[in-house]
Protein backbone atom coordinates (compact mmCIF):
# COMPACT_ATOMS: atom_id res chain seq x y z
CA UNK A 1 0.00 0.00 0.00
CA UNK A 2 1.41 3.51 -1.14
CA UNK A 3 0.85 6.23 1.66
CA UNK A 4 -1.25 9.45 0.31
CA UNK A 5 1.06 11.77 2.52
CA UNK A 6 4.00 11.65 5.36
CA UNK A 7 3.97 13.60 8.60
CA UNK A 8 6.94 15.06 9.58
CA UNK A 9 8.95 16.33 12.64
CA UNK A 10 11.72 17.64 13.91
CA UNK A 11 13.66 16.33 17.14
CA UNK A 12 17.17 17.47 18.50
CA UNK A 13 19.81 14.33 19.21
CA UNK A 14 23.13 15.15 20.66
CA UNK A 15 24.42 15.11 16.97
CA UNK A 16 22.21 17.42 15.47
CA UNK A 17 18.29 17.91 14.38
CA UNK A 18 16.98 14.95 12.80
CA UNK A 19 13.66 14.92 10.86
CA UNK A 20 10.92 12.29 11.35
CA UNK A 21 8.79 11.15 8.64
CA UNK A 22 5.18 8.64 9.09
CA UNK A 23 3.19 7.23 7.26
CA UNK A 24 0.67 7.46 10.04
CA UNK A 25 1.60 4.42 11.06
CA UNK A 26 5.16 3.26 11.11
CA UNK A 27 7.96 5.28 11.02
CA UNK A 28 9.19 6.11 7.39
CA UNK A 29 12.08 8.10 7.76
CA UNK A 30 14.66 9.43 10.01
CA UNK A 31 17.34 11.66 8.90
CA UNK A 32 19.89 14.02 9.80
CA UNK A 33 18.71 17.85 8.82
CA UNK A 34 20.49 18.32 5.33
CA UNK A 35 22.01 14.67 4.78
CA UNK A 36 22.45 13.26 1.59
CA UNK A 37 19.24 11.58 -0.03
CA UNK A 38 17.64 13.30 2.83
CA UNK A 39 13.68 12.75 2.11
CA UNK A 40 13.87 11.03 -0.92
CA UNK A 41 11.91 7.96 -0.25
CA UNK A 42 9.05 10.64 0.93
CA UNK A 43 9.85 12.99 -1.88
CA UNK A 44 6.62 14.22 -3.95
CA UNK A 45 4.10 12.95 -1.67
CA UNK A 46 1.83 14.92 0.63
CA UNK A 47 2.72 17.05 3.95
CA UNK A 48 -0.13 15.75 6.23
CA UNK A 49 -0.68 17.82 9.63
CA UNK A 50 -0.55 15.74 13.17
CA UNK A 51 2.01 13.84 14.71
CA UNK A 52 1.01 10.37 15.07
CA UNK A 53 2.16 8.01 17.86
CA UNK A 54 4.89 6.70 16.42
CA UNK A 55 6.66 10.05 16.31
CA UNK A 56 6.84 9.80 20.37
CA UNK A 57 7.89 6.10 20.73
CA UNK A 58 10.98 7.10 18.23
CA UNK A 59 11.81 10.48 20.04
CA UNK A 60 11.88 8.06 22.77
CA UNK A 61 13.69 5.77 21.45
CA UNK A 62 16.50 7.83 20.15
CA UNK A 63 17.07 9.46 23.56
CA UNK A 64 17.13 5.78 25.04
CA UNK A 65 20.19 5.30 22.16
CA UNK A 66 22.10 8.48 23.41
CA UNK A 67 21.54 7.69 27.12
CA UNK A 68 23.62 4.54 26.47
CA UNK A 69 20.36 2.00 26.02
CA UNK A 70 20.76 -0.28 23.45
CA UNK A 71 17.32 -0.19 22.25
CA UNK A 72 16.07 -2.57 19.20
CA UNK A 73 14.98 -1.57 15.89
CA UNK A 74 12.12 -4.44 15.94
CA UNK A 75 10.67 -1.85 18.90
CA UNK A 76 9.25 0.28 16.31
CA UNK A 77 6.83 -0.33 13.57
CA UNK A 78 9.13 0.49 10.84
CA UNK A 79 8.07 1.24 7.08
CA UNK A 80 10.83 2.58 4.70
CA UNK A 81 10.48 2.83 1.06
CA UNK A 82 12.85 1.21 -1.20
CA UNK A 83 13.19 -1.46 -3.84
CA UNK A 84 13.01 -5.37 -3.25
CA UNK A 85 17.24 -5.11 -3.38
CA UNK A 86 17.39 -2.24 -0.78
CA UNK A 87 14.81 -3.41 1.83
CA UNK A 88 16.84 -6.63 2.15
CA UNK A 89 20.27 -4.96 2.34
CA UNK A 90 18.45 -2.55 4.93
CA UNK A 91 17.04 -6.21 6.91
CA UNK A 92 20.40 -7.27 7.40
CA UNK A 93 21.38 -3.53 8.93
CA UNK A 94 19.03 -4.40 11.05
CA UNK A 95 21.01 -7.37 12.62
CA UNK A 96 24.22 -5.88 13.21
CA UNK A 97 24.40 -5.52 16.79
CA UNK A 98 25.43 -2.33 19.16
CA UNK A 99 28.88 -1.70 19.18
CA UNK A 100 29.73 -4.17 15.92
CA UNK A 101 30.58 -3.22 12.56
CA UNK A 102 30.19 -5.64 9.13
CA UNK A 103 31.98 -4.74 5.98
CA UNK A 104 30.11 -4.24 2.65
CA UNK A 105 31.63 -7.26 1.40
CA UNK A 106 30.33 -9.23 4.54
CA UNK A 107 27.03 -7.98 3.63
CA UNK A 108 27.28 -8.92 0.44
CA UNK A 109 27.69 -12.05 1.36
CA UNK A 110 24.82 -12.27 3.77
CA UNK A 111 22.90 -11.40 0.74
CA UNK A 112 23.61 -14.43 -1.07
CA UNK A 113 23.40 -16.44 1.94
CA UNK A 114 19.64 -15.06 1.89
CA UNK A 115 18.83 -14.59 -1.43
CA UNK A 116 20.98 -16.67 -3.35
CA UNK A 117 21.89 -13.48 -5.98
CA UNK A 118 25.30 -12.15 -6.06
CA UNK A 119 25.74 -8.50 -6.34
CA UNK A 120 28.18 -5.85 -6.76
CA UNK A 121 29.56 -3.90 -3.84
CA UNK A 122 28.57 -0.75 -5.56
CA UNK A 123 24.88 -1.68 -5.57
CA UNK A 124 25.42 -2.91 -1.69
CA UNK A 125 26.93 0.45 -0.69
CA UNK A 126 24.30 2.10 -2.85
CA UNK A 127 21.42 0.48 -0.64
CA UNK A 128 23.00 1.68 2.79
CA UNK A 129 23.81 4.96 1.70
CA UNK A 130 20.12 5.29 0.62
CA UNK A 131 18.98 3.95 4.07
CA UNK A 132 16.30 6.15 4.99
CA UNK A 133 16.28 5.51 8.66
CA UNK A 134 19.39 6.94 10.20
CA UNK A 135 20.30 5.07 13.35
CA UNK A 136 17.34 3.05 14.18
CA UNK A 137 18.67 1.25 10.96
CA UNK A 138 22.29 1.20 12.14
CA UNK A 139 24.31 1.93 8.72
CA UNK A 140 26.45 4.06 10.32
CA UNK A 141 27.97 0.49 11.79
CA UNK A 142 28.90 -0.44 8.06
CA UNK A 143 32.83 0.04 7.01
CA UNK A 144 35.27 -0.30 4.46
CA UNK A 145 37.34 -3.42 4.19
CA UNK A 146 39.89 -3.45 7.42
CA UNK A 147 37.47 -1.10 9.19
CA UNK A 148 38.23 2.19 7.31
CA UNK A 149 36.01 4.73 7.49
CA UNK A 150 33.83 5.02 4.66
CA UNK A 151 31.01 7.12 3.20
CA UNK A 152 28.15 7.72 5.49
CA UNK A 153 24.95 9.90 4.11
CA UNK A 154 25.17 11.90 7.26
CA UNK A 155 28.79 13.04 7.22
CA UNK A 156 31.89 11.00 8.35
CA UNK A 157 32.18 12.96 11.41
CA UNK A 158 28.56 11.80 12.76
CA UNK A 159 29.39 8.31 11.37
CA UNK A 160 32.54 8.65 13.55
CA UNK A 161 30.52 9.91 16.97
CA UNK A 162 28.07 7.39 16.67
CA UNK A 163 30.62 4.53 16.18
CA UNK A 164 32.55 6.42 18.98
CA UNK A 165 29.05 6.74 21.42
CA UNK A 166 28.75 2.65 21.46
CA UNK A 167 31.98 1.89 22.14
CA UNK A 168 34.15 1.26 18.78
CA UNK A 169 37.31 1.61 18.67
CA UNK A 170 38.87 3.24 15.22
Amino acid sequence: MTAVGYYFRDIRTPLGDVVMASDGVGLAGLWFAGQKHFGESVAGFKKLSGSPPVFAAAARWIERYFEGDRPDPSELPLCPRGSVFRLEVWEILRGIGYGQTVTYGKINAMLFLRTGRISSARAVGGAVGHNPLSIIIPCHRVVGAGGSLTGYAGGLSIKERLLRHEGVVL
